[in-house]
């Protein structure tokens, strides 16, 4: 289907590039995985680390975090209140509040922000698991984990040419059908934006080998780990959820 002008599905992604290959279709590119959590014969788990700087974030984060004891020494200075304004009085703590705010929740996403938001395919059951989780602007909201089961028969492929200035290159959307037709349903990211085209191919087709029973290899194009640092372990299955991803169905 590479090649077509038009999408064969009803609502195509936004900034749609092409129609990736039927899953069922016998697949002409070499499969190659990016990256790999796992793969084995029942399920393979493969990443999906989004690329935008955390090094940004975290020199945001120290910065306001060394300039917060100033700003709070410069408020507790003595009568520093008593011949100010009662309106300027309530805009400084209002712009301290938003300060505040947004030293944490950005210090929120560089600590506990999940890293590689994984994919699940269990090629036994022919489903697929999608880690998910909502973020919120406001900084004490939870951030709840979400895992979407869909069944791989009802997934179409997607590409899209990023050209952006900080984005470029090529992202992968998996969208979800109703059962026998082209009307999408739901839709996430297989890949965020990967440089080579050639590398987006070869991913797809290695997912729709997989899950067509077919060997994979289990040697990966990149074996390194983003430059993501976190103290803490950010993808927590759900303990329920992370077994019944693995397990192979009664009637197998």
């Amino acid at each position: 289907m590479m090649g077509r002008r038009t999408s064969r599905l009803i609502k195509p992604v936004r900034g749609w590039s092409e129609d990736l290959p039927d899953p069922e279709e016998e697949q002409r590119v070499y499969p190659r995985l990016i990256r790999v959590n796992e793969i084995n014969d029942v399920w393979m788990e493969i990443p999906r680390y989004v690329n935008y700087g955390w090094g940004g974030q975290w020199f945001a984060v120290i910065l306001l975090l060394c300039c917060s004891p100033l700003c709070l020494w410069f408020l507790l200075l003595p009568g520093f209140f008593h011949n100010v304004p009662t309106s300027l009085i309530f805009m400084i703590i209002t712009a301290c509040f938003f300060l505040v705010s947004f030293v944490l929740i950005h210090l929120r996403s560089v600590l506990f922000e999940p890293r590689g938001a994984p994919v699940r395919f269990n090629r036994k059951q022919q489903k697929v698991y999608v880690y998910e989780y909502k973020k919120s602007i406001w900084p004490w909201a939870r951030w709840p984990v979400t895992i979407k089961v869909f069944d791989w028969a009802d997934i179409q492929g997607e590409r899209v040419e990023m050209s952006g200035h900080a984005d470029w290159g090529h992202r992968v959307y998996c969208a979800v059908c109703r059962p026998g037709t082209y009307q999408v349903a739901d839709r996430f990211v297989l890949t965020w934006t990967v440089g080579s085209i050639h590398d987006v191919y070869g991913l797809w087709s290695a997912c729709c080998q997989y899950m067509q029973g077919k060997a994979v290899s289990d040697k990966p194009l990149r074996t390194d780990t983003p430059p993501d640092w976190t103290p803490f372990r950010t993808v927590r299955w759900p303990e329920e959820m992370d077994k019944a991803s693995r397990v192979v169905p009664e009637w197998s």
